[in-house]
């Protein structure tokens, strides 16, 4: 997961609508089920769709009433706490 891509996406669902991330994370989901995609690009596939999946943690945390820039840092806390047990 790549922070500025997280917060670029925060960005772009406070501009438009979260409907947007989820129709496109229902298209690359379906789209990784294809047999025709090499292992890179699964890779990258995967990596997008987390960033996508963090980027609506974040909105949900702003919904909340956290500050942008503490719901992002409280996201990336979380999933570097969850690497760190496992």
């Amino acid at each position: 997961m790549r922070l500025p891509l997280i917060k670029h996406l925060a960005n772009f669902i406070e501009e438009n609508d979260q409907d947007y991330l989820l129709e496109t994370l229902e298209t690359l989901e379906h789209l990784t089920e294809s047999e025709a995609l090499k292992d890179e690009e699964l890779d990258v596939l995967g990596e997008m769709i987390s960033n996508m999946y963090g980027a609506l943690e974040v909105h949900t945390l702003m919904k909340e009433g956290t500050p942008k820039k503490e719901a992002l840092n409280l996201f990336m806390k979380r999933v570097m706490g969850s690497i760190d047990k496992g």
